[in-house]
């Protein structure tokens, strides 16, 4: 099959089944209601609470949600072939996914815009909450250390994309400023932002900076210091500040860089020029683990992510102004993800054929291109290599438009930045929520405030950075935990959505409950493997956080199946109504 076929196809189904499936499950299963307070509006305070058009909260949402994920989780399972991993994400986003992200943003919003670790005591029991707490504050702060460490590999990598990803700053506050200051109209204003925006990549182009050592501090260390200040102070602005404006120049830049993307597919294809060069299935890749179940693991956002539904209980929605707009924004913005991933894996697949030149200076192209590059599974997996052959796989692409491929690295360098900024500042104010929710639960009210919630979030993360030393590269150490406890995460609050939907009475359970079956089976699973590997290899401190890990996943899991059966069972000793 042809990578323009591939797209098309992808591309239909997610709209057909928007139609269908989304719609259905908005209407039928989650009963919204457009007369429903939300908390946005119940509890606006101008900081976090904030009623929000629709369309800009999907900005927010998906820029959040979307960060790098979609890109490095497929740019390194296409190793097991491009069939497998486009399935996955196509199959995943629309019955696993979407779901996920739309069932714990309408619980949250059911809930006073609470957490998913708050309002799991309420539908289990108060002990997985603390369960809860402990993976989620896990999960946020390997998310925060390595996001912040992702962009300055970024910046190290391609130095032309730091001039303007640090101008969106102030082109953002502006914006800010002149939609809820002044009352200028959103659209036209994010539309000077969006040209203002790309004017600064040209000029990045023209001045790469580089970040010299300081104090003996290598450049990547550096960058990771100045990115976590930035998360400090972007967590505790309101949100209309930064965050929205921000979020939505970067939605902008997303609709931009995909139809660039699409475009660049369609000009190769016709120009005989894109043919994948991925094999269809490759069942055992050098030094791989086995695709099952890793492949569910390592495609992560971009068809199901734990993290997301911490995006959902924790920022949008305090944000959604009504029930109904929940619909566009958590399930549409997870198929709009899933096209994103769709498209990295035709750039992983097939546009790295076109042009890549390897570390000797060679330049390779066809099937030679993608062997090289994917030799091995030590080879694809560093996040360099990830992120590599996606900017350059897609700038051979859109370089078919006439855009000079030097504009094209810049595009997307800046594109890939950008995204993982969005990540780490929304990772950093979901981290304070978590932090201060704890802290009143525990009665310690002075860790509850925005400030000192934040610095803990913050400091925690630097001190995860730079635990191995001063590179800023000590959450890799992490690393090899993360891909589980991020799906552990997602079966999780799928359990928390089954017992949710349980309680709306007949089979609208099933919705969530087949995929968390499917989910916690997975993860449980890789954690088991990983046990091994980490008990193998004598790495006493993965061992550890992954037999605790894999402890909470399966006392969770008994603890909803426990709860589902004796609710269960209650229901079904209920009187017939015809019968009283």
């Amino acid at each position: 099959m042809s990578a323009l076929l591939i797209m098309v196809f992808a591309f239909a189904g997610y709209i057909v089944m928007y139609q269908l499936y989304g719609k259905y499950i908005g209407r039928r299963i989650f009963n919204l209601r457009a007369d429903a307070k939300t908390p946005a509006v119940e509890l606006e305070d101008g900081v976090d609470y904030v009623p929000t058009k629709k369309e800009v909260i999907f900005g927010h949402h998906f820029t959040s949600i979307a960060g790098t994920g979609p890109i490095v989780g497929p740019a390194i399972a296409v190793i097991w072939g491009w069939v497998p991993a486009m399935l996955w994400v196509f199959l995943g986003s629309i019955i696993m996914g979407a779901v996920h992200d739309f069932g714990a943003l309408i619980i949250s919003m059911r809930n006073q815009g609470k957490s998913l670790s708050e309002f799991t005591a309420k539908y289990i029991n108060n002990r997985t909450k603390i369960f809860f707490f402990a993976i989620v504050f896990l999960e946020l702060w390997i998310v925060i250390a390595i996001f912040g460490l992702v962009i300055a590999i970024i910046f190290h990598m391609f130095p032309a994309s730091v001039f303007p990803v640090w101008l969106e700053i102030p082109i953002a506050v502006t914006l800010g400023y002149m939609v809820y200051r002044k009352g200028k109209s959103i659209m036209s204003w994010s539309i000077y932002a969006i040209i203002a925006m790309y004017v600064t990549v040209v000029m990045g182009y023209f001045i790469p900076l580089k970040m010299p050592a300081i104090l003996g501090i290598p450049p990547t260390g550096v960058w990771t210091i100045v990115l976590l200040i930035y998360a400090f102070i972007a967590s505790v602005l309101p949100v209309t500040t930064l965050l929205q404006p921000r979020d939505f120049i970067n939605s902008h830049e997303l609709i931009i860089a995909m139809a660039l993307l699409v475009l660049g597919v369609v000009f190769s294809a016709f120009a005989g020029r894109l043919g994948i060069v991925a094999p269809a299935v490759h069942f055992n890749p050098a030094q791989a683990p086995p695709m099952w179940p890793f492949l569910f693991i390592t495609i992560a956002c971009g068809a199901i992510s734990g993290f997301h539904s911490l995006v959902s209980s924790g920022t949008s929605s305090k944000q959604v102004r009504s029930e109904q707009d929940a619909l566009f924004v958590g399930y549409g913005s997870m198929l709009m993800e899933g096209a994103l991933a769709t498209l990295v894996i035709i750039a992983v697949a097939a546009g790295i054929g076109m042009g890549y030149t390897t570390k000797g200076g060679a330049l390779l192209t066809g099937t030679a291109a993608w062997t090289t590059h994917y030799a091995s599974w030590a080879a694809a997996k560093g996040l360099g290599s990830k992120i590599t052959a996606f900017v350059v796989g897609s700038a051979n692409m859109m370089s078919m438009l006439g855009i000079p491929k030097g504009i094209c690295l810049v595009i997307m360098g800046v594109f890939v930045a950008s995204f993982a900024g969005t990540t780490l500042d929304t990772a950093t104010r979901v981290q304070r929520y978590v932090v201060a929710e704890l802290a009143h639960d525990l009665r310690l009210d002075v860790l509850a405030n925005k400030y000192t919630a934040t610095f803990i979030a913050v400091a925690s993360a630097l001190a995860l950075a730079f635990i191995t030393g001063a590179s800023g590269k000590g959450a890799l150490t992490l690393w090899p935990l993360f891909g589980a406890v991020n799906q552990t995460l997602a079966a999780l609050a799928l359990i928390v959505a089954t017992l949710y939907l349980q309680r709306k009475g007949g089979l609208k359970w099933l919705v969530a409950g087949l995929p968390a079956l499917f989910m916690s089976f997975m993860t449980i699973w890789a954690l088991v493997i990983n046990q091994t590997k980490f008990l193998n290899s004598h790495n006493l401190l993965l061992e550890v956080i992954n037999i605790l890990i894999l402890v909470i996943a399966v006392w969770i899991l008994v603890e909803g199946v426990i709860k589902f059966f004796a609710r269960f069972g209650a229901a079904s000793q209920q009187p017939h109504p015809a019968a009283v």
